[in-house]
């Protein structure tokens, strides 16, 4: 079944920003080799763009949905690790988060149980009315590392071939039609999609576990293993039972999911629609009128 699928937007400035702060806070920790209390971000997030004067939204909402472990977990391998490339050069960090970095020590040293969230907000509104000279410095300590920065990126992309530049290409691009399966598939559950009944087989595999269910010194592999042989040995009247409660879910199904599907139409809901039921089948080609060969001139 083939859906059409639209990005849907996600997260929130807030929500970038306190990944970034998380990045930032675990970077410390290691410098300073702590091992207690240590807040690590292992997904780098793209880095946002703040300018010096302005000042991070901060929803409420944004504030109480902010999911943020203060446990230590292995770092997953980024895209280039992953096809054997070194670490891409990261970019670095604005001003805002230069300042937070230098202010979240002191924060955390007047306030042990002071959270992230807390030091978002804090900093947030400090920035507004920080130092100018303070600001100077962090900017000029930004610009100085960018320059770096571009000279190394520069460098790094150099030595990438055509061949792994493809190949990282199409793991974003995989990366990115995942996310959209994922978010489509939530979004059809949310809309209350009619769900595709059993097959025949699936039907047969739910009976018997209630017949002759798993045993301690079976695996599950081995128990459906054993299942999938007895239904290969069952008759085509034996198999025909299950076969007939399927087509006629199946036909209910049908006539539901064709109703779900004008519904969602008459609602907007276009990307949770199959193609079949959305493009127009095509015209026949018009049959060309027999004509007699011309005569060739000699």
């Amino acid at each position: 079944m083939i859906y059409t699928t639209t990005l849907l937007s996600r997260g929130s400035i807030f929500g970038s920003l306190i990944s970034k702060v998380r990045q930032v806070v675990a970077k410390n920790a290691d410098t300073e080799n702590i091992t207690t209390h240590k807040i690590n971000n292992n997904v780098t997030p793209s880095p946002i763009s703040i300018s010096n004067t302005s000042r991070p939204l901060a929803a409420p909402s944004a504030i109480a949905s902010a999911s943020i472990s203060n446990s230590a977990v292995q770092r997953s391998k980024s895209l280039e690790e992953q096809i054997g490339l070194p670490p891409r050069p990261k970019k670095p960090l604005t001003p805002y988060f230069r300042f937070m970095r230098e202010m979240r020590p002191k924060l955390a040293a007047k306030d042990p149980n002071i959270s992230t969230v807390q030091i978002v907000q804090e900093l947030s509104r400090r920035w507004v009315d920080v130092d100018a000279k303070l600001k100077e410095r962090l900017q000029a300590e930004y610009k100085k590392d960018q320059e770096s920065y571009v000279e190394q990126r520069a460098k790094y992309d150099a030595k990438i071939t055509d061949e792994q530049r493809a190949e990282l290409k199409q793991m974003k691009q995989d990366i990115s039609d995942a996310k959209e399966r994922k978010q489509l598939r939530k979004r059809v559950k949310e809309l209350g999609r009619p769900k595709k009944p059993a097959s025949a087989f699936l039907r047969f595999v739910a009976s018997e576990r209630l017949n002759t269910p798993q045993t301690s010194q079976q695996t599950y592999r081995e128990w459906h293993q054993k299942a999938t042989a007895k239904w290969s040995r069952l008759s085509d009247d034996e198999k025909a039972v299950y076969m007939q409660e399927s087509r006629k879910e199946l036909d209910h199904y049908k006539k539901a999911i064709s109703i779900w599907e004008e519904k969602m139409i008459r609602l907007g809901h276009i990307d949770v629609v199959r193609h079949g039921n959305l493009i127009d089948p095509p015209e026949p080609k018009a049959r060309k009128s027999h004509q007699p060969p011309k005569e060739k001139l000699v």
